[in-house]
């Protein structure tokens, strides 16, 4: 039996992150967020479908990139960023959540980051020397996102929790976003991205090194 729609003051906020604009995500869509929320419970939305949803948008976005645009595409990554940051909340809200889900998820923002950012090289890289440092940056940025997520999978298969970081998903999505729609702004918010996934990188590898137990694990230590 379907369950009754739920009261806008009795959602939960969007959930709490370490990254760097994270609390103030909480703090001011709170309510923006509870409404949202709600109106896609309410229109009969799955969680799967809101991922799946952010995938196509992401591969649409791509598409474009790939063909020289950058302000729609730029206008479309707020539409995919949305349908990524509901989907875990949907889940909770319909009692739906499960490792599948979350499995899902993971890869399909994954596939969501190579698109992106290879796209954005692949275009750059076509347009001669000028943008050959453009290119690398959408790459290396790609890379270190990559590893940014390999070593909390790692983490969390040996049972360690690593959610820190500075700059995150979220950051990542404002970041293009703005790069792709204020003329001007792509390459050095490239270079900010790639300075800040290193560091989140590193961020990320400390505290697992703390949880393991750093030097007493280290060759020779009893």
């Amino acid at each position: 039996m379907a369950r009754d729609a739920p009261r806008v003051r009795d959602l939960p906020a969007p959930r709490r992150s370490e990254s760097a604009i994270g609390p103030l995500f909480r703090t001011v869509f709170k309510w923006p967020y509870r409404v949202a929320l709600a109106g896609l419970y309410r229109a009969g939305f799955r969680p799967w479908q809101l991922t799946m949803l952010s995938l196509a948008t992401n591969v649409l976005i791509g598409w474009m990139l790939v063909t020289g645009r950058r302000l729609m595409p730029g206008l479309l990554l707020i539409a995919a960023g949305l349908f990524d940051i509901f989907d875990g909340g949907l889940a909770r809200l319909r009692g739906e959540e499960s490792r599948a889900g979350a499995f899902l998820d993971s890869v399909t923002d994954r596939i969501s980051d190579i698109v992106l950012f290879g796209a954005l090289f692949w275009s750059l890289a076509g347009r001669g020397q000028a943008h050959r440092l453009s290119a690398a940056l959408a790459l290396s940025t790609l890379v270190v996102s990559m590893l940014v997520s390999h070593v909390r999978a790692e983490g969390e298969a040996v049972g360690l929790r690593l959610t820190e970081g500075f700059v995150q998903r979220l950051e990542r999505y404002v970041l293009l976003i703005i790069g792709l729609t204020a003329p001007g702004t792509l390459t050095p918010l490239l270079a900010v991205m790639t300075a800040l996934g290193c560091f989140t990188l590193l961020q990320r590898s400390a505290s697992a090194w703390r949880q393991l137990g750093g030097a007493s694990a280290r060759p020779g230590k009893e």
